[in-house]
């Protein structure tokens, strides 16, 4: 019963926040597209510190809408997962996000169920985080452990009273970071019915490590 009732909450608090990042969304996103456009027009004709500066707060208030859009829209359970290669699909996802002069060593030999989108938005996610964190010069590894794989990184490392906190909403130290990229990583997880746990490095960075995961042998 009181495992139900814990359920129930959580889907209610699943559709409310979903309708929030709707309205938030729709509210937000055509206001802001109208403020982009008139200042591209004011930037064809003036330079300035001071409207790039605007460009920059744009970009940011767009990189806050989707990450709450996925926030929302992440949790439902993957009901039907593919055979994923993990050492691909790393590689792919390297090249879709600045990493600027930060280095990946892939480690992963296994193939995994999952769903290929949704995974490959932790490992992007990872990879961003890592070097919000990291700086531009960090080294990032990727590899098998026995009931998963591990995202690990040498960078600076989380103090271990902040390691449980990086998975709140909205929690970050970085300037860059918007507070919802390491949520929607354990939404992710938990939606596969995956466990994600956060340590230290064995380079003295932080450790992602994702277990429960099922192997696939095609």
């Amino acid at each position: 019963m009181e495992l139900e009732m814990q359920r129930q909450r959580l889907r209610a608090e699943r559709d409310r926040l979903d309708e929030f990042a709707s309205i938030v969304s729709h509210d937000l996103q055509n206001p802001l597209g109208v403020a982009e456009g008139h200042l591209e027009l004011v930037q064809e004709k003036y330079e300035s510190d001071s409207l790039d500066a605007i460009a920059k707060a744009h970009d940011r208030m767009e990189s806050l809408i989707d990450d709450l859009l996925a926030l929302a829209r992440e949790g439902d359970k993957v009901t039907d997962p593919e055979p994923v290669n993990l050492d691909s699909l790393t590689e792919a996802c390297w090249q879709t996000v600045e990493t600027g002069d930060a280095t990946l060593v892939t480690e992963a030999e296994r193939t995994i169920r999952a769903d290929r989108s949704r995974l490959a938005q932790v490992l992007e996610n990872l990879f961003r985080n890592a070097v919000e964190h990291g700086g531009d010069d960090v080294t990032i590894r990727v590899g098998d452990i026995e009931e998963g794989f591990y995202v690990e990184d040498d960078g600076g490392g989380i103090p271990v009273d902040e390691q449980e906190q990086i998975f709140d909403a909205g929690y970050t130290t970085s300037d860059e970071g918007t507070g919802f990229g390491l949520p929607i990583v354990r939404q992710i997880v938990d939606a596969h019915g995956w466990t994600v746990r956060v340590t230290n490095g064995s380079r003295g960075g932080t450790r992602f490590e994702i277990t429960g995961v099922e192997f696939s042998t095609e």
